[in-house]
């Protein structure tokens, strides 16, 4: 029986994948085998050593400790796409927002909605709350992942001229990505070039700040600026500067602050990126088969720590080895089966970064003592057995 813990509501749609004569779900389970979470914060968390695996039904996972994770040989999953729709949905909600003085005109109508004369003063006063069409105008979409990509094609649907700037583009996405979309050598030139720039790209040491007072120096003039990725991307304090200073015409962030909020160029949407039934169903459905595929057949599918391995299991028993990507191990491990005279039948061993994974198939019982042995070997980190 496994045992998972939920450390926030997740949807039943996803909760009732797990066979109940298989799995034992609940949000007070001690020493779970996984955890399901969302967006409680397990930074400062003590996480059991059953732990085998972290899923976070989302996009976004700066709530769990992956390096701490990583040299525990926890995998920790993410659900990439799983709300690409939703997000996109209200980038280009956010694209109309910040032209045509949207929010600022039902909060005026709002404020004399007790006169009389409101359609007399809705005639005089409109001419106050004009805006831009986005149709014609450029988007600078930073980051082509799934969200981006979806923004990028339906923009140019609107039709808007779209850029593209992301280094590390995977195959699939370039797939799935318009033609028609340039591409921008560098982050500088998507942003001497843009009316409206949205941000679809994680939070890491690499990306945080990466709008900042430089950056807006040379961005063009009465550009928008668009965030439903992660609020440290941007340097709030630098662009309430570049919003007061006229380079900036209006800021529409999912991550309101006090300081945002006192900025009346700035639009704060509270945090309602994936915030539809329709993600939160899609992230979890995701998120439970991820856990279900690495408990039951140690499959790694979206893993941001370890790396991507699949392989048939056509044998009984299947050894799953987690380790420091360092020489010699396979040939350790494998040294190891082979002085029990266990015949390998299958295996596969594929690493990323600083980690190693291997998934080794065999028609015969591995002893408890053979796995202890591995276990002593310098470098290897997690130990599991799995029998069809």
């Amino acid at each position: 029986m496994f045992r998972i813990k939920t450390m926030n509501k997740i949807s039943p749609l996803g909760l009732d994948l797990f066979p109940k004569d298989k799995y034992e779900i609940a949000d007070d389970i001690s020493n779970p085998d996984a955890i399901l979470v969302r967006s409680a914060d397990l930074n400062s968390m003590e996480i059991p050593p059953s732990v085998q695996a972290i899923a976070r039904a989302g996009a976004g996972y700066n709530n769990i400790p992956v390096k701490r994770c990583s040299e525990s040989g926890i995998a920790v999953f993410n659900t990439p796409g799983a709300n690409a729709n939703a997000v996109k949905e209200l980038t280009l909600a956010a694209l109309l927002l910040s032209s045509r003085n949207i929010v600022a005109g039902i909060n005026w109508t709002a404020s004399v909605s007790d006169r009389a004369d409101v359609a007399d003063l809705v005639e005089k006063e409109k001419s106050k709350f004009t805006g831009p069409e986005i149709k014609g105008k450029t988007l600078g979409v930073i980051g082509l992942g799934a969200i981006g990509v979806m923004v990028a094609n339906d923009a140019m649907a609107l039709g808007m001229k779209v850029i593209g700037f992301d280094p590390y583009i995977s195959v699939e996405a370039a797939w799935h990505l318009s033609s028609n979309v340039l591409r921008a050598d560098s982050l500088e030139s998507l942003l001497s070039k843009s009316d409206y720039i949205t941000l679809h790209i994680p939070q890491s040491e690499l990306t945080k700040g990466i709008l900042d007072a430089g950056k807006f120096n040379i961005i063009k003039k009465d550009a928008r600026v668009i965030n439903f990725s992660r609020n440290a991307l941007v340097k709030d304090m630098d662009i309430i500067e570049a919003l007061n200073a006229g380079k900036i015409s209006c800021y529409v962030t999912d991550f309101p602050s006090p300081e945002l909020l006192a900025c009346k160029k700035v639009i704060g949407i509270p945090h309602l990126g994936a915030s539809t039934p329709e993600a939160e169903d899609n992230c979890a459905v995701m998120a439970v088969q991820q856990i279900i595929n690495y408990l039951e057949t140690g499959e790694i599918r979206n893993s941001v720590n370890l790396p991507p391995c699949r392989l048939e299991q056509l044998f009984p028993c299947r050894l799953l080895v987690v380790n420091k990507n360092i020489p010699n191990m396979v040939g350790q491990i494998t040294t190891s089966l082979a002085k029990a005279n266990i015949n390998i039948q299958d295996l596969i061993n594929h690493h990323r970064d600083e980690y190693g994974y291997n998934l080794i198939d065999t028609d015969q019982e591995i002893p408890v003592s053979v796995l202890d042995e591995i276990r002593k070997v310098d470098g290897i980190i997690r130990v599991r057995l799995i029998r069809k």
